[in-house]
C-alpha cells in the first residue's frame, strides 16, 4: 500500500512537470542544484549507482531507492527508468517520508 502512495505522488509530480528521468539529465540537475530528491532503482548497474550516489552525496541531495527500474518507470508513465530526480521541495519531502515509512 505504501508503495502505491509514493508511486501515485511521483506520477502527480510528473504530471506537474517536476520530474526529470535519465542518468545524464539527473546528473545535470544535481550539479545545477535543482534536484531536491533522487530516486535510484535497486537494479541499477554498479557504475550508474556509484555515479549517482557520489554526485548526490557531494551536492547534498537526498537519495532513496526504489524496488526496480520497471516500477520506477511505470510510476512516471514511461518505460524502465534507473534514476529519477524530483525538482520540487514539497513533492520531495513527502515522497522521502513515504519511502522511509515503507
Amino acid at each position: 500500500m505504501r508503495q502505491a502512495k509514493w508511486m501515485s505522488l511521483l506520477g502527480l509530480a510528473t504530471r506537474a512537470g517536476k520530474v526529470i528521468s535519465g542518468e545524464e539529465l539527473v546528473v545535470k540537475e544535481i550539479r545545477s542544484g535543482n534536484a531536491k530528491l533522487i530516486l535510484l532503482a535497486e537494479d541499477a548497474s554498479d557504475n550508474t549507482a556509484k555515479k549517482i550516489t557520489d554526485k548526490s552525496h557531494h551536492y547534498g541531495v537526498p537519495m532513496r531507492t526504489a524496488s526496480d527500474r520497471y516500477t520506477l518507470g511505470h510510476a512516471i508513465g514511461k518505460d524502465a527508468r534507473v534514476t529519477v530526480a524530483v525538482m520540487d521541495a514539497g513533492f520531495a519531502k513527502k515522497m522521502a517520508a513515504l519511502l522511509d515509512e515503507s
